[in-house]
């Protein structure tokens, strides 16, 4: 399992690469997380940056600690994570993507076109792979 993301710090990258595994249903509420150990050994980090990555999924309930047996996903992480990533969605990509059309002139009606154009293009992409 990668849960490695670039750019950003080496414990947020942790993080995020949990909360990724969590919302594509690698890992389930209720699940059992890879030990600090584990993801220390793996992608050779020092064990108190994964402590930290860990941590901060804690402090926003996305996991909690079983003493002695290990870190699990919180019940409701699944609905705590979409509801956050909806938010930067919208708040981060599409303003971004809105501004950029904006800059080079996209219309409306274009633009509408051209989304409607990619989530066919994506359906179909994926029902080829579910009947491969």
């Amino acid at each position: 399992m990668n849960v490695i993301i670039e750019n950003i710090p080496i414990f947020a990258r942790i993080a995020e690469g949990i909360k990724d595994h969590i919302l594509m249903g690698d890992i389930k509420e209720g699940d059992q997380l890879p030990s600090t150990t584990q993801i220390s050994n793996e992608y050779d980090i020092n064990i108190a940056t994964v402590n930290k990555g860990i941590n901060v999924l804690v402090s926003e309930g996305v996991v909690f600690k079983k003493r002695g047996i290990g870190m699990f996903v919180a019940e409701g992480a699944v609905k705590k994570l979409k509801a956050e990533r909806r938010k930067t969605f919208k708040e981060t990509f599409l303003r971004t993507f809105l501004d950029e059309a904006d800059r080079i002139g996209y219309t409306n009606e274009e633009l509408q076109k051209m989304v409607v154009d990619m989530i066919e293009e994506r359906d179909k992409e994926k029902a080829a792979k579910e009947n491969a």
